[in-house]
């Protein structure tokens, strides 16, 4: 899955109240840790605290490319949202 994918299932979760921004913050530290190379969104949402959820909202925002319309439908509908 790429990470713009995951960004808006944690954008949807975060907004529509299935996601707490502990999670996302969990993901980037797991990203960062499998990544070859660190992005700045990664250590942006990795330094954040969990009351931060408008902050981590806005660095899901700038992480770039294409939404895989299929996998997001697929993680959403596991999750039981729409």
């Amino acid at each position: 899955m790429n990470y713009r994918t995951k960004a808006e299932y944690y954008i949807q979760g975060i907004t529509q109240g299935f996601v707490e921004a502990s999670e996302v913050i969990a993901w980037a530290d797991e990203v960062i840790v499998a990544a070859p190379k660190a992005e700045d969104w990664m250590l942006e949402i990795s330094t954040c605290g969990p009351d931060d959820r408008m902050v981590v909202l806005s660095h899901l925002n700038t992480i770039k490319g294409e939404v895989d319309a299929a996998e997001l439908a697929a993680l959403l509908k596991a999750k039981g949202a729409t």
